[in-house]
């Protein structure tokens, strides 16, 4: 069953990585919907190896959070910066409102993207789950 939840989580998490790499690609790069994107896919991922190790993290979005269970749980994971953590947060929370009306640009597009691919690596690393397996 915890396997099943893992790859749900891992599955989802996928799907935002994968719609930011088409984002990345299109004609018009649209730089806030694949930072938001970024966002989502790392706090999944996380997500993903947490359920892995039974560590309760509730309904929250903060990848710092999220970050510091983590690290608590695997002093690997202090290969990525908090600080970035807390900075990709703002994609997922504050800028998709008027008052914080931002637009990302393109190298912070792509800086997310590049955090996120080699998130996405790490915990597939960890949890010794293969790419094929979330098909």
């Amino acid at each position: 069953m915890k396997r099943e939840v893992v790859l749900r989580w891992l599955k989802k998490a996928e799907s935002d990585f994968k719609s930011a790499e088409l984002l990345l690609k299109a004609n018009k790069v649209i730089t806030d919907s694949i930072c938001f994107h970024c966002q989502q896919a790392i706090e999944k991922y996380f997500k993903a190896f947490l359920t892995d190790k039974e560590i309760r993290f509730g309904k929250i979005h903060d990848l710092r959070t999220l970050y510091e269970l983590c690290v608590g749980e695997d002093k690997d994971f202090e290969r990525f910066d908090k600080e970035k953590m807390a900075d990709l947060t703002y994609y997922a929370v504050d800028l998709r409102y008027p008052d914080e009306f931002y637009i990302p640009t393109p190298k912070e597009a792509q800086d997310a993207y590049k955090i996120a691919s080699e998130v996405k690596k790490f915990i597939l690393d960890k949890l010794k789950i293969k790419e094929d397996e979330l098909k």
